[in-house]
């Protein structure tokens, strides 16, 4: 009985998020543009009209054609079709956002939660400080930094993001373990004797899944664009890869001219952003403690 209580209570409290998303119209073409954009990218393959096109392809005869009806973003210097590479480097664009995100919230969020519930002591003093010396540093300036060293490659390029990224994620889950530890629950559970690693992770950390979901969903645009701005000084994915930052890098040579190589690219980019960030919005709200 109390099972079927709580399994009909998730399932109104799912139903009551999915009510407050929907009525946001922004962020509802967030949702759609994002999907549209995995779909793009897991079928590339089958939606590119020149999928060959996304390897060591040449056709000079097709070169620097503007956009037309055989070519909608027109081809680039070697005579490659602009779209059909933008469309497969959504792949590596979303590997890695995911990438980045997967890793720096379990990291980031388990040594706020460690430093936070141990407020005030060594533990505390030690691991906050560290990540206040990451902190310190923009993360795009470190990113490059540790991608300069690393060979360039999408995986390199996804570990230097993660150097710079997860003391966010630690500064955040700190702040929130560090005011839920006084609560009356935590004390009660631990004057009924329960251990450290239940009070974390059962009682303190499902209070802050809201505000890490929420940043999650809002850093990814930001992932993206990190990402891009690391392949667009040849620290990411190398060629014949197609990559966002790299396409509108080597566009770039060749402005105004033939502005449509690194245009469209930039607009993918720009678009990226803007839809997870208009998701992020949405989810933000929709886990907004309601007023009242």
């Amino acid at each position: 009985m109390s099972k079927a209580k709580d399994s009909s209570q998730k399932l109104d409290n799912l139903r009551r998020l999915i009510y407050k998303f929907s009525r946001n119209p922004l962020s509802l073409i967030g949702l759609f543009v994002v999907v549209l954009i995995v779909i793009l990218a897991i079928f590339a393959p089958f939606i590119a009209p020149y999928p060959e096109h996304a390897g060591s392809f040449v056709d000079l005869a097709s070169a620097n054609i503007p956009p037309c009806r055989e070519h909608w973003f027109g081809t680039d210097i070697v005579g490659r079709d602009v779209l059909s590479r933008t469309i497969f480097a959504l792949r590596g664009a979303l590997i890695m956002a995911v990438g980045v995100i997967g890793i720096v919230t379990p990291v980031g969020v388990i040594i706020g939660l460690v430093a936070g519930y141990n407020s005030g002591t060594r533990i505390d003093t030690v691991l906050m400080r560290i990540s206040d010396i990451f902190l310190a540093l923009p993360s795009l300036v470190l990113a490059l930094a540790v991608a300069a060293v690393l060979r360039p490659t999408l995986f390199n390029a996804m570990i230097a993001v993660c150097v710079s990224w997860w003391p966010w994620y630690a500064r955040l889950t700190y702040g929130l373990a560090s005011s839920l530890r006084n609560e009356a629950f935590i004390q009660a559970a631990q004057v009924i004797g329960c251990n450290r690693f239940h009070i974390i992770f059962k009682e303190i950390l499902p209070n802050c899944f809201s505000p890490i979901f929420t940043k999650m969903a809002l850093d990814v645009g930001w992932v993206i664009l990190i990402g891009a701005s690391l392949s667009f000084v040849g620290l990411g994915e190398q060629p014949p890869t197609p990559a966002l930052g790299t396409m509108v890098a080597d566009g770039a040579k060749y402005l105004p001219e033939q502005w449509w190589i690194s245009v469209f690219p930039a607009l993918v980019i720009v678009l990226m952003i803007l839809a997870f960030n208009l998701l992020g919005d949405g989810i933000r709200d929709a886990l907004a403690p309601e007023e009242g």
